[in-house]
């Protein structure tokens, strides 16, 4: 099981089943969504996702038509994403994790939006946009 929260601590929540793969999406999107060099996001069954406090502080936006991002409206936290088209699966924000998550990224993705300031120096691959499935399965997203 893993725990999280947001920065303020009003949101806090726990899930019940493991997260799926994950890996670095370095999309414009991702990058002003999570504030960085790029996005670190894994899926989840909403059914394994438990609220434990900070509902009233939730909000969504809409960033393109059908995703919404869900963040805290106190701190700004991102939490998760999902797609108005597979609302059973989320998009945990994997920075919002106060438990230890071991596993590693599978991709970079999107790269070639990648800012130019951030270098990639490790060895995980590489691509222009999607990762094929092969090599990371992004439930929940709309890899092609």
């Amino acid at each position: 099981m893993h725990h999280g929260s947001c920065l303020c601590g009003s949101v806090r929540y726990d899930l019940s089943a493991d997260l799926g793969e994950f890996g670095y999406c370095h999309c414009k999107s991702c990058r002003k969504a999570s504030g960085s060099g790029h996005g670190a996001n894994a899926p989840i069954e909403r059914v394994h996702f438990h609220l434990r406090s900070g509902e009233e502080t939730l909000r969504e936006y809409e960033s393109s038509p059908g995703k919404l991002r869900v963040f805290c409206s106190r701190c700004g936290s991102p939490i998760y994403a999902y797609l108005a088209a597979t609302p059973g699966i989320l998009r945990i924000r994997l920075g919002s994790l106060d438990s230890d998550f071991t596993q590693q990224p599978r991709a970079h993705t999107f790269v070639a939006e990648k800012a130019l300031w951030e270098p990639i120096n490790d060895e995980i691959p590489q691509f222009p946009e999607w990762a094929p499935r092969s090599v990371l399965n992004q439930r929940g997203s709309r890899q092609a």
